[in-house]
């Protein structure tokens, strides 16, 4: 009978920590950051198959993301706690590059690129 109650305590008990790490695993995902937005030619006609980069600026990893026909990029999960920098680029222009901070409170944000023509040597 005893080692019934203890098999039955440990089932308890694993079962209780599944659950918890579960929500911690929510919790923490809720907390991640998205960045998206659209990249525009000059005259802001949407540019698909555009490469769009997001660095990391502690770690130097840097992600990328292809337009879709529309346009829209979209990078999720992103550490609310990092500084990135994001760029966009297709047959030889360029966007600025933005930088986003980890004081930026928004945890969904939306940032538009634009393309510009690249200088002539």
């Amino acid at each position: 009978m005893t080692s019934r109650k203890q098999i039955l305590a440990a089932a308890c008990i694993a079962f209780f920590c599944a659950l918890s790490l579960s929500a911690q695993d929510k919790k923490h995902s809720s907390q991640l950051k998205t960045v998206r937005g659209v990249v525009q030619d000059k005259s802001d006609s949407p540019v698909q198959s555009a490469v769009v980069f997001l660095k990391d600026t502690h770690s130097n990893q840097v992600r990328s993301n292809i337009t879709n026909d529309q346009g829209e990029y979209r990078f999720s999960g992103l550490d609310p706690n990092a500084e990135y920098e994001l760029s966009a680029e297709k047959d030889g222009a360029k966007s600025q590059t933005r930088n986003i901070s980890s004081f930026e409170s928004r945890m969904d944000i939306v940032l538009n690129l634009k393309l510009q023509q690249r200088k002539k040597d």
